[in-house]
């Protein structure tokens, strides 16, 4: 299974997914995807056919999520934390995210016939050259797709996202686009790796682990959060409808989340958004368009 979201569902499951739909579907749903490496172990397999497995179950996930109406997914795929495993896994890793984006590169018509818009968030600097420019150009190629939108953390940690938008905003206020007065919570959001998205309705972390691991700790505030001891490449679809029934019973949440209100920056600091984000969208157009003779994509 590379990119293709196939149908995968029996009658019964089927049937399971419509009665789950007639009640309130979260809009954004994110996956802690833990538990590949403990699957391999189980198995005798290598980690990094454990990692495929992982792979392959978020491209079904992803499947559920669009036939159950969900509009955005994020899945935490690498934390900056994973640099420190041995060179062997790491190595293993950023192999295999070449090779999965370059098969969406090529698979571009699965995923816009689908309509998935795939977005990486995360520290970039931190990756090879040729891996964030494989990444940069998925972003590129699928930015005008509109069914769903799948957020991709790579690598990623909360410390680092709320370090770079503190960076941001310091940066602001040395250059008087902004003045100090000017910060607060909507700001801070505004400049968050994850700026474009709504924050997630749902949380879902597997292994049997009950941390957050670093993921999303600002935006989860107000988040239903449902842990279950399955490993990632073993979620079911049982398992997705629990934790989206379980979403359902998260009435006082629901109501809280129902209550936020809408980001409104004066102008002064409108200006210095839009900016910010301008130049994040050139560095992602620059990136996919580096050229070496050492790093040629196809």
């Amino acid at each position: 299974m590379a990119w293709t979201l196939q149908c995968n569902l029996n009658w019964v499951q089927y049937l399971a997914l419509r009665i789950i739909k007639t009640g309130e579907v979260p809009t954004h749903v994110a996956f802690i995807m833990d538990g590949n490496r403990r699957y391999a172990n189980k198995r005798s397999i290598a980690k990094k056919e454990g990692h495929s497995k992982g792979f392959e179950k978020m491209i079904e996930t992803l499947k559920w999520c669009l036939d159950l109406g969900i509009t955005e997914v994020t899945v935490y795929a690498f934390s900056i934390d994973n640099f420190n495993r041995s060179d062997e896994e790491v190595n293993d890793l950023m192999d295999f995210a070449r090779q999965k984006f370059r098969s969406l590169l090529k698979e571009l018509d699965k995923l816009t016939d689908a309509g998935v818009c795939v977005r990486v968030i995360g520290n970039l600097s931190l990756l090879p050259e040729d891996v964030s420019q494989l990444i940069a150009q998925s972003m590129i190629a699928t930015k005008d797709n509109n069914k769903i939108i799948l957020n991709i953390a790579y690598p990623y940690t909360s410390r680092d996202e709320l370090t770079h938008a503190i960076k941001d905003i310091t940066k602001g206020i040395k250059h008087n686009n902004i003045l100090p007065e000017d910060i607060n919570e909507d700001l801070l959001f505004d400049c968050l790796y994850t700026y474009k998205s709504p924050n997630p309705d749902l949380l879902v972390r597997t292994s049997g682990e009950t941390r957050l691991s670093d993921f999303f700790m600002w935006q989860i505030s107000n988040t239903c959060i449902y842990f279950t001891d399955v490993l990632w490449p073993d979620f079911t679809i049982w398992t997705f409808l629990a934790a989206v029934f379980y979403y359902q019973s998260c009435s006082d949440l629901r109501k809280t989340r129902n209550n936020l209100k809408p980001i409104v920056h004066n102008s002064r600091v409108s200006m210095y958004v839009d900016k910010i984000h301008h130049e994040r969208e050139t560095m992602i157009e620059n990136i996919s368009n580096i050229r070496s003779s050492e790093n040629k994509i196809f």
